[in-house]
This record gives structure tokens, sequence and C-alpha cells, in this order.
């Protein structure tokens, strides 16, 4: 091993920090994205013309937010709020200053995709549920959530995985990680054993999550 990878050999304890730095930024931002793409889904999907709590003004909003912030390429991103990035955190280096952006280009892309999810939902199915007298608020747990569920459950798997590439870019500006070890050593001193081990370091993140999404998914259906 010592001939394949000879300074992935001696950046051991980095690469395990960097492998931690990673999952800690991808589960904290997903979280808390997860919650925010959740919320603003809904809002789109009901608050759409002929949703349940059609608002043409609050849905002209979101979806102009959210384009808008799905149009802003992250690595610009993270240059235009750095100044709100340091007022939150008191810094734009590492890896919770990194959960700022991360948040912000995330949850715009997990909103559109459990909107997507829920305009799948057989229409019929939530007439019935008005029909028979339900509100509003359990339509949205009784029916959107539950019978969206696996599209939902697939949705959060394709945001977690776009999550993983972001915090490389992210790696760019020093936030940590798998990315920063792949740009600032591997690439700037030419260490490509450390750049491939860190880009399959990722690959393998990508594989449990999208193993463990699909199996979810699947027994849900079920």
């Amino acid at each position: 091993m010592a001939s394949w990878i000879p300074n992935v050999i001696h950046m051991q304890s980095e690469f395990i920090q960097a492998t931690w730095e990673t999952v800690y930024m991808t589960l904290v931002s997903a979280v808390i994205a997860g919650v925010l793409g959740l919320a603003t889904g809904i809002l789109l999907i009901t608050s759409q013309p002929g949703g349940i709590l059609e608002d043409s003004f609050l849905y002209g909003l979101l979806d102009k937010i959210v384009n808008l912030l799905r149009s802003i390429p992250f690595i610009i991103l993270l240059a235009v709020i750095a100044p709100f990035t340091r007022y939150l955190v008191g810094t734009t280096i590492g890896t919770t200053a990194a959960l700022v952006p991360l948040i912000i280009g995330i949850f715009p892309f997990y909103a559109r995709q459990i909107q997507n999810a829920l305009t799948e939902i057989d229409p019929g199915v939530i007439e019935a549920a008005q029909a028979s007298g339900s509100s509003p608020l359990e339509i949205i747990f009784h029916v959107y959530l539950r019978e969206g569920l696996p599209d939902i459950i697939r949705a959060s798997i394709l945001t977690i995985i776009s999550l993983i590439g972001l915090t490389t870019m992210a790696g760019a500006i020093g936030s940590g990680g798998l990315g920063d070890i792949a740009i600032s050593i591997g690439y700037a001193r030419f260490e490509n054993d450390v750049t491939i081990v860190a880009m399959i370091i990722i690959l393998v993140m990508v594989f449990i999550v999208q193993f463990a999404g699909d199996w979810l998914a699947k027994r849900l259906e079920h």
C-alpha cells in the first residue's frame, strides 16, 4: 500500500478528521435544510392554483424565491453570502461556517423535489379526504405526507447526495472535509493519491446513502 498511496499513509489521521467533518456538514445541513425544504415544498403544493390552500401571492413569492436561489451557482453563493455567514457564526472558514451556505444552497432544491413528489399523489385521494370533512392540516399529514412518503424518501436521498457534492465545493474556501484535502493538498501539491482516495471515500458515502434510501423506499411502498 505504501507504494500505491504513499502520501495517504502519512495522512491517516487527517483523512479520518476530514471524513468526520464531511459527515458533520452533511448531516447537520440535511436536517436543517430538510425541515425548511419540506415546509416550503408543502406550502408550494398547497398554495398553488387548485391547491387545498390556494394563495396566488404566497405561491408566486415562494416559487420565485426557490427559482432564484436554485439559479445561483454554489461556488458564487459561498462568496455572496460571506458577510451573512460571518454575521451568524463569526467566521467564514471552517465546517460550522460552511453550514450556512450549504443550507441556503440545498433547501430550495429539496423544496422543489418535495413539490414534485407530492404532485404525483392521486387527486382523487385528496378530493375524497376533502369530501369526508378532513381539514387542510389533516390532509397534509394523512394524505400528502403518508401517500407521498416513498417519493419523499427518494427526494431526500437525491438531496443528501447533492449535499455531499456541495461539501466538497465548500472545501475550496477552507471549510474542511474531504473536499478541502482533495483540493488544498491533493490538487495543489500534485499528490494524486490523496485526491483519488478522497474521491473514493466520497463515492462510498454516496453508495451507502443511495443503498439505504432505495431499501427504505421499497419497504415503505410495500
